[in-house]
């Protein structure tokens, strides 16, 4: 994708970079707790470097590590990490139509690279594809110079993590941090009523089947959240369901 002299030459593409350079440090920070996490959970250098590089999904790298520790079925991590990314499928169906005209090879390099920030970015400054040659490669430049960023971020630290994991004491607290940012990110992202709903019923679910083995805890939260909220949609008004708290 980069490599493409179309796309990285773009003027939209450096404006992409600049777009992503807020939310870098962030990503950044992000990145190198989950490089020690991985270290400190007992996965070998090139486990924690393949995962690394290969899944590109904080979240989803945090919920199957203990997984993979522990030993548990394919069969569970990867449901495990499906549902905890089922967000991702959502963000596909909506650049469908940004994308379609393209190789099939460039679409599944952006839907690889576009995580969550590069796509709110993204869509916030488009929220309408293109329609004409120019305006459609515009549009993809933007969106890779976005997710370039993040992506470097993410991997840099997360390698600087795992390189350096040995050496950060356990009583440091990283793990508990990582749990503190994830519950920033609920909360950031906690902005209707039907938003704080399904925030609750997945904690209460969790809470309850915590004596799940596998942690499969969460993938019932997950289900009971998803489908309690499709079911009070369809008979909440919209006014309801996205007023803001």
């Amino acid at each position: 994708m980069f490599f493409l002299p179309a796309i990285h030459r773009h003027p939209q593409f450096r404006e992409g970079i600049r777009s992503s350079s807020g939310v870098a440090p962030g990503i950044a920070a992000w990145g190198l707790m989950t490089g020690v996490a991985m270290i400190k959970s007992g996965m070998s250098l090139p486990e924690s470097v393949a995962m690394t590089l290969w899944v590109y999904a904080g979240s989803s790298q945090l919920a199957a590590i203990p997984l993979i520790v522990a030993g548990a079925p394919a069969w569970v991590i990867w449901a495990t990490a499906l549902c905890v990314n089922l967000r991702f499928v959502v963000f596909s169906l909506h650049l469908r139509d940004y994308l379609m005209h393209l190789p099939r090879w460039r679409r599944l390099a952006n839907g690889f690279l576009t995580a969550d920030m590069s796509y709110a970015l993204f869509t916030q400054r488009h929220p309408e594809p293109a329609t004409e040659p120019a305006g459609q490669l515009a549009q993809e430049a933007f969106l890779a110079g976005n997710y370039f960023l993040t992506w470097c971020s993410w991997c840099a630290a997360s390698l600087v993590g795992i390189a350096v994991g040995n050496l950060v004491p356990g009583h440091w607290g990283l793990g508990f941090a990582g749990v503190l940012c994830l519950v920033g990110i609920v909360c950031s992202l906690a902005n209707t009523r039907m938003r704080m709903v399904a925030a609750l019923i997945a904690g209460a679910a969790a809470v309850a089947s915590y004596a799940l083995p596998l942690k499969l805890n969460v993938v019932v939260a997950i289900a009971v959240a998803v489908l309690a909220c499709l079911w009070l949609e369809g008979r909440l008004p919209a006014a309801a369901r996205e007023r803001t708290a």
